[in-house]
């Protein structure tokens, strides 16, 4: 078995603290450490250098932005703050391409993980230890073995490939798509699961140049209208940022749905007839990973209305237009998405998005962390043992981004600039209106924890100031404005209120 030694530390950490924290780490692993990954940055500091000397490793680094694109078990908001990844020591070991096998461990300057790199000797094992427990059938008591799952080498793709799928918009090279290349991707998108088996998509094949700049046109039309939209300083990163590739990817493909396929009784979709439209979705996804893993380059364009779409392509009055993706071989697929790397925006982490029987229950409480976490000058304290704030990455005045003013009450008749976001907290949902977020809170703690989400949310989205003013002393106006408060200081937020 091949070792990685994942690191996150604070400069100056001694090197007796770091052995005796990696010594702690590798008690009961009987293996060889082969490499040392840390963050760009790192790698001059005296401990960590002579650490990887003696240990006979390489010495890796990778860029917080190939970090931030890791999925690590125990993340920390507090380092996804200060420093613009959830994790140092356990994506370090992911972004190695290991396998973690223990998880992060920290004493009060630095933190480790550790992996295995897969090796065909060690993937028995491993598939071993994954496959669960034997069961029994309940009438007869007899066993019940499990399913099992794919070999590591085999889930180590399968991850590998959602983890490195991208929207590509730059990069595409001048080189035609192979037929054959192309049919065993669309294969991979025709093979997607659908309500009923009614398989509602069809695939449009456009390379035309004509065509293509017809469509292009009407991205770029909408991308003006979008970026007139912004106010001034979210517009300047706007022009920074690619929006499509239509013209120079060799392929477009038009994603369609038919909401009538399969008749009347299609079986499922009667109580829910949007599961037409995610099977859709559900194709282009499988379309994307099948292409990545054939090293094609996918990139969706959004930037017009599918109404405008359908006319160029003459589609039939009864298909609707999905998705628009320009496809082709690029230059190299990047190591984070193009929002984390230009700063547009951030992941979101899991513990946020995952809850447990109540809506409230998630695995980390969201309101009790972002309470901890907004005790004053807490914002401003190293955000994990080993993984501290750095100089320039936390504290006042830190923060930069655009200033949302955020209004609690009223309704779309209340936006009267581009930084404006009316909060609707009333029963009733109002027209749809990107401007207009309706949370409506049942209790006092339930709009304080709406009231942390959206400042989280605006953070994750590049807001750097948050000013709140309640126009309407609806019920608990007051609690989600605290929540906001509170929300916005455990995310590092400026935030003031009228």
């Amino acid at each position: 078995m091949k070792l990685v030694v994942g690191i996150g530390l604070r400069g100056g950490t001694s090197y007796e603290e770091l052995t005796a924290l990696v010594r702690d780490a590798l008690h009961d692993v009987t293996a060889d450490v082969h490499v040392v990954a840390t963050r760009t940055g790192r790698e001059q500091e005296p401990a960590l250098k002579r650490l990887a000397q003696d240990l006979n490793a390489e010495l890796r680094t990778f860029e917080t932005s190939e970090l931030a694109t890791q999925s690590p078990p125990t993340p920390s908001e507090k380092v996804q703050h200060h420093i613009g990844t959830p994790s140092v020591a356990e994506a370090a070991v992911l972004a190695a391409g290991a396998r973690l096998i223990r998880t992060k461990q920290q004493s009060p300057n630095a933190t480790v993980a550790i992996g295995h790199l897969p090796t065909p000797e060690h993937d028995e094992p491993a598939r071993e230890h994954t496959t669960p427990a034997p069961a029994y059938d309940e009438s007869t008591g007899e066993r019940i073995t499990p399913a099992p799952g794919y070999d590591a080498s085999a889930r180590d793709a399968v991850h590998r490939v959602i983890a490195e799928r991208r929207d590509v918009r730059r990069g595409f090279l001048d080189l035609p798509v192979d037929d054959l290349l192309l049919t065993r991707v669309l294969e991979a998108a025709h093979r997607a699961p659908s309500v009923g088996l009614s398989q509602p998509w069809d695939f449009l094949v456009i390379r035309d140049s004509d065509l293509r700049r017809k469509v292009h046109d009407l991205a770029t039309t909408q991308r003006d209208t979008f970026a007139a939209s912004l106010p001034d300083d979210r517009r300047a990163a706007f022009d920074g940022l690619k929006i499509e590739a239509i013209l120079d990817a060799p392929v477009n493909l038009a994603v369609t749905c038919d909401p009538g396929r399969g008749g009347r009784h299609v079986l499922g979709r009667h109580a829910d007839p949007r599961t037409t439209w995610f099977s859709a979705a559900i194709a282009i996804q499988n379309l994307w990973l099948a292409a990545r893993a054939e090293g094609l380059g996918v990139g969706w364009v959004s930037f017009f209305t599918p109404e405008e779409v359908a006319g160029v392509l003459g589609l039939p009055a009864h298909i609707e237009l999905v998705g628009y993706l320009c496809v082709g071989h690029v230059a190299e697929f990047a190591t984070a998405p193009e929002l984390v790397r230009t700063g547009w925006a951030k992941r979101r982490p899991l513990t946020w998005a995952v809850h447990h029987e109540t809506w409230s229950n998630r695995d980390v409480s969201i309101v009790n962390e972002a309470l901890e976490a907004g005790e004053p000058g807490a914002t401003r304290q190293a955000g994990q043992a080993g993984e501290p704030a750095q100089a320039g990455e936390s504290g006042e005045g830190a923060t930069s981004g655009q200033t949302v003013h955020v209004i609690i009450g009223g309704d779309a008749s209340s936006l009267r600039h581009p930084e404006d976001l009316v909060v609707d907290l009333g029963p009733t949902k109002p027209p749809a209106n990107f401007g207009v977020l309706w949370r409506h809170a049942r209790t006092a703690p339930e709009a304080t924890e709406l009231g942390i989400e959206l400042a989280r949310d605006l953070a994750l989205q590049g807001i750097g100031h948050l000013h709140v003013r309640i126009a309407d002393r609806i019920d608990h106006a007051e609690a989600f404005a605290q929540g906001i408060a509170t929300g916005a200081s455990a995310s590092g937020l400026r935030h003031s209120s009228a």
